[in-house]
This record gives structure tokens, C-alpha cells and sequence, in this order.
């Protein structure tokens, strides 16, 4: 039964426990690229949320309600959500401060200790997990329990 492609496996000479800390680390990047991908969602529904009350300050005009659309105007329209900051200068700052930073020592790690290579950890767990010979629990793609030896990517099986 062939095995990940070469693009999976762990160079020689690298152990479990280093494959377990990369999994780790990997794991925490994976919280951290959620966590970015909710703060842009924060930018997008803030911003979303500005242009309404905009529409919304409108159509209280439209309806003869001066007063109350000037403050809704005033107080909420183009208001910053953080002191000085609108929600496009809180997505640089943790993408300069946090995420830019966080990406790259997980990729040197990787380069330093295993050729750059990704989700070694998660390539072993699939393995672990595998039924030999069942046609949906293939090593990649191109595999199939049928398949010529040398079908597909380059394994080492």
C-alpha cells in the first residue's frame, strides 16, 4: 500500500516528537488564521453595519425625522470602533503586529527542521488511519488499490 507523496513524508533523521512539535505549531497557526479570518469578518460587518446606518439616517430624513437622523449621523455614521481606529487599521495592526510574525517563525521552523515541508504530523495521522485496500481511504489521488505501481505522484511506499 503506497504511502504519502514526498511532499508528506518526513525527512530522514526526523522524529516523532519534532513531527508532534511542527503538528503543534501548526495547529496554533491554523487558531491564529481562524482568529484572522474572524477579525475580517468584524471589518467587513462593521463596515457593512456604517453604510446601513448611512441608508438608515436617509431615510429618517425621508421621513421628516431631522433631528433624530442629525445624531444618528453625528454619534454613529463613520464613528471609529476603537479609540482613533476603524476596523481596517485593527486588521493591519494584528496582521503587522501578530500574523505576519506568527506565519513566519512557523515556516522557518519548517524549513529548519523538515525541508519546509507541511502537515508531516497530520500525512502520519492519515496513514495511521488508512484501511488498506478500501478504495476511499487511498494514500493520494491519483492511487487506487488497482493502480499500477508506478501510477500517480512520487511515493515511497
Amino acid at each position: 500500500m503506497p504511502g504519502p507523496d514526498r511532499a508528506h513524508q518526513r525527512p530522514p533523521g526526523v522524529g516523532d516528537d519534532t513531527v508532534a512539535a511542527l503538528g503543534k505549531l501548526s495547529e496554533a497557526l491554523e487558531c491564529v488564521e481562524v482568529a484572522r479570518g474572524h477579525l475580517y469578518a468584524f471589518h467587513r460587518l462593521s463596515g457593512t453595519a456604517d453604510l446601513t446606518t448611512g441608508e438608515a439616517v436617509a431615510r429618517l430624513r425621508d421621513a421628516g425625522h431631522d433631528e433624530i437622523a442629525d445624531r444618528v449621523e453625528r454619534e454613529l455614521v463613520g464613528r471609529n470602533v476603537i479609540d482613533g481606529r476603524w476596523t481596517f487599521q485593527v486588521v493591519e495592526a494584528y496582521d503587522d503586529t501578530y500574523y505576519s510574525a506568527f506565519k513566519a517563525l512557523e515556516q522557518e521552523a519548517r524549513d529548519a527542521l523538515v525541508d519546509g515541508r507541511r502537515h508531516l504530523y497530520e500525512a502520519q495521522m492519515k496513514e495511521d488511519r488508512r484501511t488498506p485496500g478500501h478504495p476511499d481511504h487511498t494514500a493520494t489521488p491519483d492511487t487506487s488499490p488497482d493502480a499500477p505501481p508506478d501510477a500517480g505522484p512520487e511515493r515511497i511506499g
